[in-house]
């Protein structure tokens, strides 16, 4: 009998081995365990949802109800003369706002691996985001219609 020995040969490295996959067999990710991260997931759900049915709202009213001719200053004027729908759009502004934020966040950290690069991306995008989340929160809080009977031209 020979002796057989086992030679090894260079097998090429699995690509698929070296990438620490965070996703789960569904292709989704997997539930995070920290408190700020959970809360972020389920947010990022709740969200989605509530946001698919306030923006589909508001693309029936005010695009395909309402003619584009239609929506001038006196239309929004009347709209928000309500409490009704400046706290809807007030609420629309937020939660698109704060999903849209946290998803580039989720990106930012999926794709900018250097710490200090990641700081500042996570700096410059809560600036910008507060800064437009104030000015779109006055602008519906403290707009005051003025209310006319002026005949369009």
């Amino acid at each position: 009998m020979s002796t057989e020995t086992k030679t090894t040969q260079h097998q090429p490295a699995d690509p698929v081995k070296k990438i620490n996959r965070r996703w789960t067999r569904s292709g989704g990710r997997p539930r995070p365990s920290s408190n700020f991260e959970l809360f972020s997931w389920y947010f990022f759900r709740i969200s989605g949802v509530l946001l698919l049915f306030f923006a589909l709202l508001h693309l029936l009213i005010m695009h395909l109800i309402n003619n584009v001719d239609v929506i001038t200053y006196q239309f929004i004027a009347e709209r928000w003369a309500s409490p009704l729908w400046r706290t809807y759009d007030l609420l629309l502004l937020v939660l698109a706002l704060t999903h849209g934020l946290n998803g580039v966040r989720v990106l930012i950290y999926d794709y900018i691996h250097a710490r200090g690069w990641r700081t500042f991306a996570i700096s410059v995008l809560y600036t910008v985001g507060i800064l437009f989340l104030l000015l779109g929160a006055q602008v519906i809080l403290t707009f005051q219609p003025q209310l006319q009977n002026v005949a369009p031209k």
